[in-house]
């Protein structure tokens, strides 16, 4: 299992870049999102990889983040939900937003996402509510100070920091240090995640 690929940028194009590593180039397919990250060729990179294993092919999935390869990860765990359609729907959406869509049931803005229907976009957000609602339920032993979230834009940027990876106590203990009066999930997701990787 490849985790992930240090190395220079060797060639960009629309739906994959070329990572050169001691003489070999990976060819790694990604989001348009991540494409547009990695927009200096001959830089050293690191990007955070999925090897795909199927009868007739073995291709390599990544992304600039270890958050959006995780919701990767979990958009193609979803029964319909491919390769293919993954990166669509990263290339469409930013992980922050597909995060965002999910904790709050947005349908609509789900089927803007590239090669989405509405059946599809009922069944991620059926099924990853689900799977975030089991990891909740996992950490609910973990205790946090005082501060409890109950409801609102809240708790549906707690459930979307659970979705990329987050545990309830991190997530938690990053949003009771915001004052997230006036602000949207997604808002509040872009400062938490700017918190949680400086920590």
């Amino acid at each position: 299992m490849i985790d992930f690929i240090k190395g220079k940028l060797y060639h960009i194009d629309v739906d994959y870049i070329v990572v050169e590593n001691n003489g070999m180039g990976y060819r790694v397919f990604t989001s348009a999102n991540s494409v547009s990250d990695f927009d200096v060729v001959g830089e050293e990179i690191i990007i955070h990889t999925e090897m795909i294993v199927r009868e007739d092919a073995i291709s390599l999935v990544g992304f600039s983040t270890k958050e959006e390869l995780h919701m990767f990860r979990l958009l193609t765990s979803v029964s319909g939900v491919g390769t293919k359609v993954g990166i669509g729907i990263l290339s469409s959406l930013n992980y922050i937003s597909v995060a965002a869509i999910i904790a709050s049931n947005d349908v609509k803005s789900m089927m803007t996402a590239h090669g989405v229907g509405k059946k599809t976009a009922e069944r991620i957000i059926l099924e990853l509510k689900d799977k975030v609602g089991k990891s909740m339920m996992i950490s609910s032993d973990t205790n946090i100070e005082s501060h409890v979230i109950t409801g609102g834009v809240e708790s549906d940027a707690l459930e979307a920091l659970m979705t990329l990876g987050y545990t309830r106590n991190e997530a938690q203990s990053v949003l009771k240090l915001m004052d997230v009066n006036g602000m949207t999930v997604e808002q509040i997701l872009k400062a938490a995640l700017k918190k949680l990787m400086t920590q």
